[in-house]
């Protein structure tokens, strides 16, 4: 693809089309079909709500519809593994193989030591990675259990910590690589482990990339998962710390023909196309969007490609909200149509819609597809009904659809 310039509607089929949205549907999601669709979101972001499901579980539900969730966590454990969760976009599952060129990242981490540190206690470090060592992988409350006599009572007056220096030293020893996360228990807290006993030995040993030389393959991947994007939507993708490293990596990388320089219809920025991006004819999407899936992810990127203004409202106080407490774009085709703020009422089996909200210029089909979808959800989380709430102007039509 060579072009100097792109409409609106080019610029969204591309965006859509490298994260997975023109890929054909399959009746059967094998870990081959997980591993592509992961190839185009590069990273799944974590998230602890779960009042509807799991963040890191849902941006590969919008684009291979209902799946054997079983599959990530297949792909994210043991020696084999294929992903590990690291500060990448943020906390995120990434692909094993960036363990290397994230080095950068943890030395950074490890020359603010003294910021993140505080009041711990020096010796704390050690002591976490000793009582790791020898009794295996453990979350922090583990970790304070141990020493403070769950099971074999120790001898604790040189320990001198509590659970939440231990969680700040946790954190601390994994963002810098001294530990590394090999999964999580049945309450969602983080089991943090030795990296050698989590990362594969080609990963974990491999040659370190410098500073400029991994930021240009944050860059270059992000570029591919974006298709086309601005230097702000590239930085954002791994969250590289400086702007102006994202932009020297994309001179870089527009010098080696592997970016190109187009305008987008009603944007000010300068926006890079991949030189391997696709431009669909149409999108065929009809799909819910999480507030953590990378097409909504970045908010000024969202309302700049779907003229649509989203903010996740988890955080306001509730009569401040405006939408809800979780909602949902709806994608169908190539246009965010829609949004609803659901649940997921587990034990009533019942996927509640607290509010429905249709946008400006919503087609016709838009309540009998989101019903569809809305339905194909439940399902897939294992619930049997649908409930609709009467709030939000397109509450009535949802009602009438089902």
């Amino acid at each position: 693809m060579s072009r100097d310039s792109l409409s609106l509607p080019q610029a969204r089929r591309i965006a859509l089309a490298a994260q997975g949205f023109a890929d054909p549907p399959h009746a059967q999601v094998t870990m081959r079909t997980f591993h592509r669709a992961l190839a185009r979101t590069g990273v799944l972001q974590v998230d602890s709500v779960n009042v509807l499901q799991r963040a890191h579980l849902m941006p590969l539900y919008s684009r291979l519809g209902p799946y054997d969730t079983g599959l990530l966590a297949r792909a994210s454990s043991g020696r084999q593994r294929t992903l590990v969760e690291y500060w990448a976009h943020v906390q995120a599952y990434m692909p094993v193989e960036l363990w290397p060129v994230m080095e950068h990242r943890r030395e950074f981490y490890r020359r603010r030591q003294h910021k993140w540190w505080k009041d711990v206690p020096h010796h704390l470090a050690a002591d976490l990675i000793r009582e790791i060592r020898d009794g295996g992988a453990a979350t922090a409350r583990d970790l304070t259990l141990r020493i403070e006599g769950a099971g074999t009572p120790r001898v604790k007056e040189h320990w001198g910590w509590n659970w939440s220096q231990a969680r700040i030293a946790l954190d601390f020893l994994y963002m810098t690589g001294e530990l590394a996360i090999a999964g999580r228990n049945g309450q969602f807290e983080v089991l943090y482990d030795l990296p050698a006993r989590v990362i594969p030995a080609v990963h974990l040993d491999a040659p370190h990339l410098t500073s400029a030389e991994a930021e240009r393959e944050l860059v270059r991947r992000a570029a591919i998962s974006h298709g086309v994007a601005t230097v702000q939507d590239l930085r954002d993708y791994y969250r590289l710390p400086l702007l102006k490293d994202a932009q020297a990596a994309v001179e870089d990388l527009v010098g080696a023909g592997e970016l190109l320089p187009v305008r987008i219809d009603g944007w000010r920025r300068q926006a890079y196309l991949h030189r391997d991006a696709r431009m669909p004819r149409r999108i065929d999407a009809s799909t819910l969007l999480s507030p953590f899936d990378p097409v909504v992810w970045e908010r000024a990127r969202t309302e700049a490609l779907f003229d649509f203004f989203y903010r996740i409202e988890i955080y306001t106080p509730a009569p401040k909200r405006q939408y809800g407490y979780y909602v949902l774009p709806f994608l169908l085709g190539d246009r965010i149509v829609a949004r609803v703020d659901l649940k997921a009422d587990r034990p009533r089996r019942t996927l509640i819609v607290h509010g429905a909200y249709a946008e400006a210029g919503a087609p016709q089909e838009t309540a009998d597809r989101l019903v569809a979808e809305l339905r194909r959800l439940a399902g897939w989380l294992g619930l049997d009904h649908l409930e609709v709430v009467q709030k939000g102007d397109f509450a009535a039509a949802l009602t009438v659809a089902g």
